[in-house]
């Protein structure tokens, strides 16, 4: 958001923390345009045209980050990735048939392997879908490195800062800070993830809790593996990529407590699962593991996030970027969100407001 509104405008950036802590440092940086929801489940809330419309913007938004980080220098160690969506307890070979045909037909590269068409993997499932599209990173050095290119462009990161109050003006707002410092914009953006700000409506958004580990470099793992990022269609479900240095990382084992991640006593039962769940994936896996985390994680009804102006709070606007997609999620944000505060309506910001 700060790199893109940085572009035109005078910005300041306030954080409670300090910049690129908090979620961005928990992520796995799986940069997907496939939402958690399945595009034929999403169909099914908001219509077929919508939902083709979402997924769509979604392919987009990976290209979009991937010619930023190129064009503005940033060595984050963005790669193309495709992805392969493994038929689970949640969606079976037939679902996720279907689904790539509904993918197809709404213009996505995706295409659905049988069994036989899996054992060049080595991996035995009922069925999977492989998609173009995708990409992997390290997220604390694109973070990082927008928000240098930020201040480059004249932005101003004030950490750490909590934002505690906010008034109304006529054609302003006035942010009050926790210290009591005042400061006053033409217009205010939130972009709080997972952390919902008062009188922001979250239409029956969640936290949950969910667990990742990280292995040690040079893994041992089939060539494949760093060509793609794999998940699977199970609730919860396993997801895995490799790094360039050659280390695994892996996530799930997903609770719904919005509390279980902070207890340190689970990390080690949660990362054995993960780890009991690779192997059986993967026999020939061989993991050490290095580090091991937890973090909360947003889920919405639809899977998608909350973008637009506030009900109520002229100036102000918010992007809630509930969902696995956080990453993809925030590109379509800040051209969403500059493009309102420019006056050229995005054309598919309805698809993401305050409704």
């Amino acid at each position: 958001m700060a790199h893109e509104l940085a572009r035109t405008f005078s910005v300041a950036v306030f954080d409670r923390r300090g910049p690129v802590l908090g979620s961005t440092m928990a992520s796995t940086a799986m940069l997907q345009w496939e939402l958690d929801l399945p595009l034929q489940a999403l169909a099914e809330k908001i219509g077929e045209a919508n939902a083709g419309r979402v997924y769509r913007r979604s392919r987009r938004a990976v290209d979009d980050l991937r010619a930023i980080v190129e064009s503005s220098g940033i060595r984050c160690g963005l790669k193309p990735k495709r992805s392969l969506y493994l038929a689970g307890d949640d969606y079976g070979a037939r679902a996720l048939a279907r689904e790539a045909e509904a993918r197809a037909a709404a213009g996505l590269e995706s295409v659905f392997l049988h069994p036989a068409d899996l054992r060049p993997f080595g991996i035995e499932r009922t069925g999977a879908i492989l998609s173009e599209g995708s990409a992997s990173a390290d997220p604390a050095r694109l973070a990082a490195g927008l928000l240098r290119r930020a201040i480059d462009n004249g932005a101003k990161v004030y950490s750490p800062v909590e934002i505690t109050g906010v008034l109304q003006g006529g054609d302003h707002v006035t942010l009050v800070s926790d210290a009591g410092v005042e400061v006053r914009a033409r217009h205010v953006v939130f972009c709080c993830g997972y952390e919902f700000p008062d009188s922001v409506p979250t239409h029956g958004a969640k936290i949950i809790s969910t667990w990742a580990l990280a292995s040690k470099p040079l893994t041992r793992a089939p060539a494949w593996l760093s060509r793609h990022l794999v998940w699977e269609a199970s609730d919860p479900y396993l997801y895995l990529r490799m790094t360039s240095d050659g280390r695994l990382i892996a996530g799930g084992e997903d609770e719904a407590s919005p509390t279980r991640h902070a207890d340190p006593k689970a990390i080690g039962p949660k990362s054995q699962a993960i780890v009991r769940k690779l192997k059986v994936l993967i026999p020939d896996l061989e993991i050490d593991i290095d580090y091991a985390w937890s973090g909360a994680f947003g889920e919405s009804t639809t899977s998608m996030p909350l973008i637009g102006p506030i009900p109520g709070m002229p100036h102000g606007y918010a992007v809630m970027g509930f969902g696995g997609n956080g990453i993809t999620y925030s590109v379509i944000a800040s051209q969403i969100v500059a493009a309102a505060i420019r006056g050229r309506p995005d054309p598919d910001a309805d698809l993401y407001n305050f409704r």
